[in-house]
C-alpha cells in the first residue's frame, strides 16, 4: 500500500487510485516485467508519473494512439527494457456510416459505447476530424465492439479495424484562459471557465450535470487540482491546467483550457 506520506498531496477521494498505482510498480519492481495499465485521464497520468519518478528502478511512458490524447495508456518497465508501440496493445476502429444522410455526435459515441458495458477506461479517444470519426481502444476490446455495435443511435454503423497510422488529427476548439478565481472550488472554476454566475454554476452542479474525470459531482465545493478534467452538459469542457499561486487580493490565479458546446 502506498504509505501517507504520498496521499497526503492528492485529495481523499484519489487514495484508491493510488494504491492501484502502487500495486502496479510494486509488481513491475517484484517481477521484474513491464505492467500495462487501463486508459487513464489526464490526472490520473499526472499522479503515476508523480509516483513513479519516486522508484529509481522503475520507468514510465504512455501512449493513446496520437501525441495529444486525452484518454492514454501508461507502460510501467524496468530500467533494462526498451518499450516497442506494440506494448501498449492498441487498436483504431474506423466507424463507417452513411455520412451524406447522417450525422454523428461525440457523445452519441460514448453513449453507445458505455451502455454496451464498456467502463471509460476501457477505450481511448473518440476522434473527429469533420469527416472521419474514429475510436481508439484496447486490442482485447476491439474485436467485441466491432461485433456488439451496429447501430449508433438510430444510424446504422459499421466498427472497422484500422491501422493507427491512419489515425486523424481531430478538429480542436480548445480556447486558452487566464484568469483568476476566488478558490479552486468545483462551483467557482466552472464560473469562470463559462462566465457563469457562481449561483448559476452551484445550481448545475447540484443537479448533477458536471462531471470531472467522467465522475458526476454534484457538490459545488469539491476541490479540484491542477489536470482535472471537466464536462458541464450543454455548455463545454474545462481543463485545469495550471495553478499559479494566490494574487496581492488573495485570489487564485489558473490558466485553463476551455472548449464550448
Amino acid at each position: 500500500m502506498a504509505d501517507s506520506n504520498i496521499k497526503q498531496h492528492f485529495r481523499p477521494d484519489e487514495a484508491p487510485f493510488i494504491d492501484q498505482v502502487d500495486d502496479w510498480l510494486a509488481t513491475c519492481q517484484n517481477e521484474y516485467r513491464p505492467v500495462l495499465t487501463e486508459f487513464l485521464n489526464p490526472r490520473q497520468r499526472y499522479i503515476a508519473k508523480t509516483m513513479a519518478n519516486r522508484v529509481d528502478e522503475v520507468r514510465v511512458q504512455e501512449n493513446g494512439g496520437w501525441s495529444g490524447a486525452e484518454m492514454q495508456r501508461m507502460l510501467f518497465f524496468p530500467t533494462y527494457y526498451q518499450p516497442a508501440e506494440s506494448d501498449f496493445e492498441l487498436q483504431l476502429i474506423n466507424v463507417d456510416y452513411p455520412l451524406k444522410f447522417s450525422e454523428l455526435h461525440h457523445r452519441q459515441i460514448l453513449g453507445t459505447l458505455l451502455s454496451k458495458g464498456l467502463k471509460r477506461n476501457a477505450f481511448g479517444d473518440i476522434l473527429h476530424d469533420g469527416d472521419v470519426w474514429q475510436v481508439v481502444l484496447s486490442k482485447q476490446m476491439a474485436e467485441y465492439v466491432r461485433q456488439q455495435v451496429q447501430k449508433i443511435g438510430k444510424i446504422n454503423v459499421k466498427m472497422k479495424l484500422a491501422d493507427l497510422d491512419e489515425i486523424v488529427r481531430p478538429v480542436t476548439d480548445w480556447e486558452d484562459v487566464a484568469t483568476t478565481v476566488t478558490s479552486l472550488r468545483l462551483d467557482s472554476v466552472v464560473a469562470a471557465g463559462f462566465h457563469y454566475s457562481r449561483n448559476r454554476a452551484k445550481t448545475i452542479i447540484e443537479h448533477g450535470l458536471v462531471r470531472v474525470n467522467w465522475e458526476t459531482i454534484d457538490r459545488p465545493d469539491y476541490l479540484l487540482s491542477v489536470h482535472d478534467l471537466m464536462s458541464v452538459r450543454h455548455a463545454g469542457r474545462l481543463y485545469l491546467k495550471e495553478d499559479h499561486g494566490n494574487t496581492r487580493k488573495g485570489k487564485e490565479r489558473v490558466a485553463l483550457a476551455v472548449v464550448h458546446a
